[in-house]
């Protein structure tokens, strides 16, 4: 009985270290290591085509639904910062962030969609670039959301919410 016992244990050991020939090349955690290898020139990634076909002008047809999918793109990732109205007075302000401009300054009217979707992709100022989080065509949904904020003026300003006695 002992060595039937014995025998089971031996051959579960060693099915446990299966694989594992070439220890040189295996890590602790089983990941074969490979050296770098360059991407050759005039490579393009995979995906590449598509992702920079969704970011050309004009865009997605602004439609009822493109709207709302950027409004709720927008709360998501730009309202901490610029606010609901897109004011610059997010939530990231009060816990001590320089506020960002308004969406409602002249220069930032001014802006065409395509500008605003250039500013998500690769980021401007203290702002970082939300291209690994924010898909394409959300972007053109949240660029035309703003534009459609702007053209509403809606909200107040920060300075006109306060009462001076």
């Amino acid at each position: 009985m002992r060595l039937m016992l014995a025998l089971v244990a031996t051959g579960l050991l060693a099915a446990c270290d299966i694989g594992t020939e070439e220890r040189d090349e295996v890590a602790s955690t089983r990941t074969v290591q490979r050296s770098y290898s360059p991407v050759p020139p005039g490579t393009i990634a995979r995906g590449t085509a598509a992702r920079e076909a969704a970011l050309a002008p004009p865009g997605p047809e602004v439609t009822r639904d493109l709207l709302a999918r950027g409004e709720e793109r927008f709360r998501a990732f730009c309202a901490p910062c610029h606010g609901t109205s897109g004011r610059g007075d997010g939530t990231v302000v009060s816990h001590g962030f320089p506020p960002p401009s308004s969406y409602h300054e002249e220069r930032l009217r001014a802006l065409a969609p395509e500008q605003i979707v250039q500013v998500i992709t690769h980021g401007k100022g203290r702002m970082f670039s939300y291209a690994d989080r924010v898909l394409p065509e959300e972007r053109w949904a949240i660029a035309h959301y703003v534009k459609d904020l702007q053209s509403r003026g809606q909200g107040p300003s920060p300075d006109q919410g306060l009462a001076k006695p």
